[in-house]
């Protein structure tokens, strides 16, 4: 992986001239159960409008749950969700959609039977009411060109590359205008150089004023993006601080490498494990 996906650095800071207090999500003891398992237990964070959240944890650890209520394919057993000082939960996912809340899905689900050009025009149309269809494609088209897919257009989906399809599942996304944008991991199954092209197209989303929590597996990209970062286990918060703390911080290496490295972390020159050690 390159130097520059290596380490969190202050660029990562939100600029002060960005910087708004007012959360725009809030999740406020979140919990949801399936049967015996609890996925998500008694969650509570908040992001802010103009931000980068990146959210990691273990296989298993409920991140893909909790999109999943935030975005209304899934309600919460209790506790509440907010956006923009609004409980959202009971409202279906086409309604946050329609408030300004998109995502991704962790496995790519373009519509087969139509080019790339028709999927994102799909997305438009379900985000926005009303919408003529020269509307549609125009949107489509610009959105295209933002996640440099325009050149593919009448490609159908099913033609396209993983990273392509990534890309195809952001501007779908995209074109539905949203103010916070859910990616499920977008990085998954991308080589190198392909995961810095998608830190790069998230970068450049969140500039033109998107929201962004993301959660990814591959937590080197996440520490080079997210102004903070958001650690779950067992479907709890364990870690909530700026990427170069969450770094450090024992019980996210007990998450991932188990109790002796924790231990090992508090004690000066300790032999502490690497990022690589980690898969950080």
């Amino acid at each position: 992986m390159s130097d520059a996906l290596s380490q969190p650095t202050a660029s990562n800071e939100l600029p002060a001239g960005n910087r708004d207090d007012t959360p725009l999500l809030r999740l406020a003891n979140i919990t949801k159960r399936f049967g015996g398992l609890t996925a998500v237990d008694d969650l509570s964070f908040s992001i802010r409008k103009g931000e980068i959240l990146g959210v990691i944890g273990p296989n298993g650890a409920g991140k893909s749950t909790m999109v999943n209520l935030i975005s209304g394919f899934d309600s919460p057993g209790a506790g509440a969700i907010f956006y923009q000082g609004q409980e959202i939960n009971r409202l279906p996912a086409n309604r946050r959609t329609h408030l300004g809340i998109a995502r991704t899905f962790q496995m790519t689900q373009p519509f087969k039977g139509l080019d790339v050009r028709e999927n994102v025009m799909v997305g438009a149309f379900f985000g926005r009411r009303g919408l003529r269809r020269h509307e549609a494609l125009s949107i489509a088209d610009e959105v295209l060109e933002r996640v440099s897919l325009a050149h593919k257009a009448t490609f159908r989906a099913d033609q396209l590359t993983v990273a392509d399809r990534k890309r195809l599942e952001m501007a779908r996304a995209l074109a539905t205008n949203p103010q916070l944008l859910l990616l499920d991991e977008v990085m998954a199954g991308l080589t190198p150089s392909e995961v810095m092209q998608a830190v790069e197209l998230i970068r450049q989303i969140n500039r033109s004023g998107v929201t962004v929590l993301v959660i990814e597996h591959v937590v080197r990209a996440i520490m080079s993006v997210s102004n903070r970062v958001l650690v779950l286990h067992h479907g709890r918060k364990i870690a909530e601080d700026a990427p170069n703390q969450v770094l450090s911080d024992p019980r996210v290496i007990e998450a991932y490498l188990g109790e002796r490295y924790a231990k090992q972390s508090t004690r000066p020159d300790n032999g502490m494990p690497t990022a690589e050690d980690v898969g950080l």
